[in-house]
């Protein structure tokens, strides 16, 4: 069947997997027996891959259909141009008191499995220069995974003494890092991630929403499942 693939949901639901795009990327959407999104609370199911375990629940207005050849398509603006990336997050400001000219970086972890093959995704940006990286890891934890892409993004900043502001929808990563939790996995890892934040004159550590359509927040997150499905290739 062109553009679609039959399996079967956890929940016993026997659906397709229909070709579609999901930020500029081509995604895979679980559709029900009778051809419907699958739908919960509002959002739809995808893969990016569909050898991956992995999944997602995005929005359901953010999955859109494929263009007629079936090209991604991008969307117009009301002036009749095409829409562009960014250099700079268009959803989310730098928290009050961090400097505007601070680095900013977003990190993300996935897990297929959980413990299973993981990624890390990271995004750095200052200024007009902008570099991504999207790291298999090996077999290891979404926790593991998200505290990894942090360690990631640190050790390739070549300057300590600029402010940075670091952007990750990972509550454990927040709470181990800034808020004392007790660590009862990854202490190792931890540690060395402290002693690296040790380094930086200013370092701030934000919690932005997953998947709440902040640019550079979804494309951390698509990096680190790319770095486990490209892996699998």
């Amino acid at each position: 069947m062109t553009g679609s693939q039959s399996d079967t949901t956890k929940e016993n639901h026997v659906f397709e997997w229909k070709r579609m795009q999901f930020k500029g990327n081509k995604v895979w959407l679980a559709m029900t027996a009778d051809s419907t999104p699958l739908t919960r609370a509002g959002k739809v199911r995808i893969k990016y891959n569909l050898d991956q375990s992995y999944e997602y629940w995005v929005h359901a207005d953010s999955v859109i259909a494929l263009g007629p050849g079936g090209e991604v398509t991008t969307p117009s603006k009301p002036d009749g141009s095409g829409s562009k990336r960014s250099s700079k997050p268009s959803k989310q400001p730098l928290k009050s008191g961090v400097p505007i000219d601070a680095i900013q970086i977003y990190t993300d972890g996935a897990s297929s499995g959980n413990p299973g093959p993981a990624g890390a995704g990271v995004v750095l940006i200052y200024g007009k220069h902008r570099k991504e990286i999207s790291q298999y890891l090996g077999r290891t934890t979404n926790n593991a995974a998200e505290l990894t892409a942090v360690q990631i993004a640190l050790s390739h900043l070549k300057t300590t003494t600029k402010p940075v502001a670091l952007y990750t929808d990972s509550s454990y990563v927040i709470g181990m890092l800034t808020k004392g939790w007790k660590a009862k996995q990854n202490g190792s890892l931890i540690a060395d991630i402290k002693k690296q934040m040790a380094r930086f004159k200013t370092l701030t550590l934000i919690k932005v929403a997953g998947h709440a359509g902040i640019d550079e927040n979804e494309r951390a997150d698509q990096l680190a499942v790319e770095g486990i499905t490209n892996a699998s290739k």
